[in-house]
């Protein structure tokens, strides 16, 4: 693959990796395989085709950049027992990078900022994480507006009988977002079924293994893990954004004092989705000035 990518370096390529569950997990790779690694994990209820152009631009930037379809999501396989969580997310993930042999720069948003702070900040895999971004989450979403997505994904169980009613779902949900005129970056977010309708593209029993009311035992667990981190870190905020409001900023902050902090003008909570130009430079220049490659 490599002699190909050489060929190729802003191509995307998909494929597979059977992670130590035994799951297929999905991805989209761009970029030299020689070149450092940043992975890129979406949000609950999304798919790795969320991050729009960012891979691409990473890997014009000099990153090999993976895009990963989370357990349940996606192209990726459901759990046959309905198993998902950070943690089984975490495993996954840990999985595929030991497969690769080398360390990453972790993008996350939402559930993936909280999967990539599990590894960036457990002890035993440190060397597993060379920088961390949090895309618009900070140890843990306000529970008001993560109460919000969690009703919107709820209201979609019964499917949509059309893409396009699928569309004015989300746009309802998303008013400040201007609606494409073409909905195939939507499809592949759906799955049509037997029944004749759309479905979206995730096991609804995902949402089961949500931590309700944000019990003290989490918000401590997610604390430890922030309080451990020592790579290089930013935060990144969607200024309309009813998950990370200031609260949660100043929390992170607190707790990883060196983290830097950008607050992007004109998004919500899907900061790539809003405004993915503003976001890919502000990820391309963080992770330029921590790239393994500057300090060697």
């Amino acid at each position: 693959m490599e002699q190909f990518l050489t060929s190729f370096p802003n191509i995307k390529i998909s494929m597979k990796f059977k992670v130590s569950s035994g799951l297929n997990i999905a991805a989209s790779s761009w970029g030299l395989e020689s070149d450092p690694l940043v992975v890129l994990l979406h949000g609950g209820g999304q798919t790795r085709h969320a991050w729009g152009e960012t891979g691409e631009k990473l890997s014009k930037s000099g990153f090999h950049v993976l895009a990963i379809d989370l357990r349940g999501h996606g192209d990726s396989d459901w759990h046959p027992d309905g198993e998902y969580g950070i943690d089984n997310y975490k495993k996954d993930i840990v999985s595929i990078l030991r497969e690769l042999k080398k360390p990453a720069a972790f993008i996350g948003a939402s559930l993936g900022g909280m999967t990539s702070l599990s590894i960036a900040g457990d002890k035993e895999l440190k060397e597993m994480c060379w920088s961390l971004v949090m895309v618009d989450i900070g140890l843990y979403p306000n529970l008001e507006g993560s109460q919000e997505i969690v009703e919107f994904m709820h209201s979609g169980s019964s499917g949509f009988e059309s893409v396009e009613a699928a569309a004015q779902s989300v746009s309802n949900y998303l008013p400040h977002r201007k609606r494409p005129r073409d909905n195939r970056g939507l499809e592949k977010n759906l799955r049509l079924k037997d029944d004749g309708r759309y479905y979206w593209h995730w096991d609804p029993r995902f949402l089961d293994s949500r931590p309700k009311d944000m019990p003290e035992d989490y918000k401590e667990r997610q604390k430890d893990f922030a309080e451990s981190v020592e790579t290089p870190t930013l935060l990144i905020k969607g200024a309309m954004s009813n998950i990370l409001t200031q609260k949660e900023v100043g929390d992170f902050l607190e707790v990883i004092s060196h983290s830097e902090f950008v607050e992007i003008k004109d998004a919500a909570h899907m900061v790539a989705g809003d405004r993915n130009d503003i976001f890919a430079a502000a990820a391309i220049e963080f992770l330029e000035n921590h790239s393994p490659l500057k300090e060697n």
